[in-house]
């Protein structure tokens, strides 16, 4: 390739920079503070034999080496035991931030028609595409040298300096990975949706391979990315291998993006968009039914996604259950923990954290039309007799149907799987219950994005950091003893944990109230706003 290509990358490079510094500053601060955090809890919470072979116990049943990779063969230092619990959910974070950060340099200020303005300039032909893969090595180097560095200086035990910079390295490299992903799927893809979803389906099916890789086969597991990074047995063997492998891929990767970007014509892709029919129907007339057929395919593959995952788990309750009987130390716990027991206390912790996935996409519904307002499309609404209520509370009704349906795939998938391996599985109202119970905490998420997009449109971003705020409370609140205070914050924290604890209808009715208001409060404020455009 000419050096004529990328002319200019240089002065792309910092403005990109600039343009993200500040969603780079949260999410580098997030990422080092909650693992730094964690490490320095781990001495407290694993202070002893006893806690340390409680934890051995547990990573060695089927569901928990689904959810979080396999286990050492050591867990003699602090050092292992906060790398197996902690890595692979670590590096599905790096691989979301690096996701939003290339596609919203690539395909998505190309479909805003930034990428068009640029190449009216003298610069080269690749140099966009090049000012974006640095920013990602850039933020990935940080990511990596940051978190290798704070670990180390932590000086605990079992954490040493080889092992605290493979933590670093290991998430750096998934993050190119999936970088690299991203800016190919850029190059695939018509739009910035559509590369999304290719990019976000990527990263699920990696989960979904490692995690039945790791049960039944580890050639499979070996084939995704994430099964590379769990088997670098962080401060124990220190396996720097799966750091070469993943980035000779993502050089691969970004080398076919580039090959890609050059032949192809601006704003289009090589997977075109199908055509659509020549009259529209009376559904796709409406605002609810325009809404819709623009989200149709994301929402569909987000389904899709948490139906399989679902199922996934669904899978393993059989050998949940044989794990159960055959352990002697599990079966003594059973029997002190009264009449729940382990099959419904994991059941009940996937659904929290199911409930918060299945928020991701009724949220995206939702903020939608904040970024259609953005790219000044809500004027085509407008320039007809639209109100503006109408226009939000089709975009909300929208939001609370997919907050539904991707609850209810959640009950589906797990029950409908679970039944076929397990004697004695839950019934299906008690699964479907116990999933539908977090509709309210999910609708105050959504309630407040419709908050921000009313009186705080610029501020309607931040409505993420509550989603990864309730993340850390459901994962990590105790583990890390958080106050009760900062639990409380968390909606997720408030629903009623069926089938081990019954319905509280007050506690779910205040969380419907306060959903309602701040969607009220909304409403308002989008009804007295300038619209941008």
């Amino acid at each position: 390739m000419s050096q004529k290509l990328f002319t200019g990358t240089g002065c792309l490079t910092k403005l990109m920079i600039r343009q993200n510094r500040f969603r780079l500053l949260l999410w580098l601060v997030g990422l080092i503070a909650v693992t730094l955090a964690t490490a320095v809890a781990y001495p407290d919470i694993y202070p002893d034999e006893q806690s340390r072979a409680a934890f051995v116990l547990t990573m060695e049943n089927p569901a928990m080496i689904a959810m979080l990779g396999v286990g050492y063969e050591d867990y003699a230092t602090i050092g292992s035991l906060f790398a197996h619990e902690m890595l692979l959910f670590t590096a599905v974070a790096v691989a979301i931030m690096n996701i939003l950060l290339v596609g919203r340099s690539t395909r998505a200020d190309e479909e805003d028609g930034r990428v068009e303005l640029i190449r009216s300039l003298p610069v080269g032909r690749l140099a966009y595409l090049n000012g974006a893969a640095i920013v990602a090595i850039i933020t990935n180097v940080f990511v990596a040298v940051l978190i290798g560095t704070g670990i180390f200086l932590l000086n605990i035990d079992g954490m040493s300096a080889q092992g605290a910079y493979l933590y670093g390295a290991i998430l750096g490299a998934t993050g190119l990975v999936f970088a690299g992903f991203t800016a190919l799927f850029a190059q695939l893809a018509e739009t910035s949706r559509g590369s999304a979803m290719l990019s976000f389906g990527a990263l699920i099916a990696a989960y979904l391979v490692r995690a039945s890789g790791d049960i039944s086969s580890e050639a499979l597991s070996l084939v995704s990315p994430l099964g590379w990074t769990v088997r670098t047995e962080v401060f124990v063997e220190n396996h720097w291998w799966p750091v070469y492998v993943m980035l000779t891929v993502a050089v691969v990767l970004l080398l076919v993006a580039f090959y890609l970007n050059a032949i192809r014509d601006l704003e289009s892709g090589f997977i075109p968009e199908q055509a659509g029919k020549r009259n529209a129907s009376v559904f796709l007339q409406t605002t609810l039914g325009l809404a819709f057929r623009l989200q149709r395919t994301n929402l569909i593959a987000w389904a899709i996604g948490i139906f399989l995952l679902s199922a996934s788990f669904g899978a393993i309750l059989g050998d949940l259950e044989v794990y159960f009987t055959d352990n002697e130390f599990v079966k003594a716990f059973l029997a002190e923990s009264g009449d729940n027991s382990m099959m419904e206390q994991f059941i009940v912790m996937l659904m929290g954290i199911m409930a918060l996935i299945s928020t991701v996409p009724a949220m995206m519904t939702v903020m939608k039309l904040k970024s259609e307002e953005n790219k000044y499309l809500t004027e085509n609404y407008y320039s007809r007799a639209v109100s503006r209520s109408r226009l939000l509370g089709s975009y909300l009704c929208l939001s609370m149907i997919a907050s539904f349906v991707m609850q209810a795939l959640v009950a589906t998938g797990l029950w409908s799987v679970g039944v076929m391996v397990v004697d004695d599985a839950l019934a299906f109202d008690t699964m479907f219950a116990s999933a539908l119970v977090y509709l309210p905490a999910m609708w105050i998420f959504i309630g407040l994005a419709v908050f921000f997009i009313g009186i705080a449109p610029k501020a309607a971003g931040s409505t993420w950091l509550y989603v990864v705020f309730g993340f850390v409370v459901i994962y990590l609140g105790d583990m890390l003893e958080f106050p009760e205070w900062i639990n409380n914050l968390s909606a997720f924290h408030h629903i009623p944990q069926i089938p081990i604890e019954d319905m509280d209808i007050m506690q779910v009715s205040i969380l419907v109230v306060i959903a309602i208001a701040l969607t009220g409060i909304g409403f308002v404020g989008y009804n007295r706003r300038d619209i941008q455009g």
